[in-house]
């Protein structure tokens, strides 16, 4: 009994380091915010030819998707991608001249509120579009964004941007940050939220239409677990 007592503490200690060395690192996983089963495919250059303007948006539903853009796990937004239609040369005449110039967007950070109102609590550079049309761009961002289990990643369009797909059914569709109450078909009103610490309102609902972005995420590594206190 005596030779027993002497060796059980020893054999413990060694499956305590067992267990710890077999214990699963504390990594970061990397998440792609709105990626969907299927790749939407913006609009143009079909007639008529559909884009974004003026405006931040992210998406309410998709088909049985919910919460498609919300962070799911702290960490940092580290690039964002965007699918791009390619507008005919009329179209893309159209576009500059009613809002404003070149194709362009970034991205902003959100976090909800109450009765539709957001925060902007930050934002990417804003990456001019035309040299991309017809294919899906990605920007790394030169400082990535903290964010936090439940914000949500809009898509924001300072001047127009063809990153709309259409014809989808009513269970699909977007917010977009109010121009004044009730006018959703106004686009002319710039309303695109730019700069961190704004607040906007999200009532404008837009049905049948996938705006084509998404945000890549690097989560927050989660901590190992302490290893239990060995038997006296």
């Amino acid at each position: 009994m005596g030779h027993m007592k002497t060796r059980f503490p020893l054999i413990a200690g060694c499956l305590l380091a067992v267990l710890a060395a077999a214990a699963p690192p504390a990594s970061a996983a990397i998440v792609e915010v709105g990626l969907s089963p299927t790749d939407p495919t913006p609009s143009c250059p079909a007639k008529p030819c559909f884009a974004v303007s003026r405006t931040t948006g992210y998406q309410a539903k998709a088909g049985e998707q919910r919460a498609l853009y919300t962070v799911p796990q702290d960490g940092r937004i580290v690039a964002w991608t965007i699918s791009l239609a390619k507008p005919d040369d009329e179209q893309q005449s159209f576009f500059e001249e009613q809002f404003g110039g070149a194709a362009s967007a970034g991205i902003t950070v959100l976090r909800t509120g109450r009765k539709l109102y957001a925060r902007a609590v930050a934002t990417s550079p804003i990456q001019r579009l035309e040299p991309y049309f017809g294919s899906k761009a990605q920007f790394p961002l030169e400082t990535s964004i903290e964010v936090k289990k439940g914000w949500v990643v809009a898509l924001t369009v300072p001047t127009w941007a063809p990153s709309l797909a259409v014809s989808f059914g009513n269970d699909t569709s977007w917010r977009a940050a109010s121009r004044r109450n009730g006018a959703c078909s106004d686009l002319d009103t710039q309303v695109a939220q730019l700069k961190a610490g704004g607040i906007a309102r999200y009532r404008c609902l837009f049905r049948t239409a996938r705006l084509t972005y998404s945000a890549t995420l690097v989560t927050s590594p989660t901590p190992t677990p302490a290893a239990p206190a060995p038997p006296t």
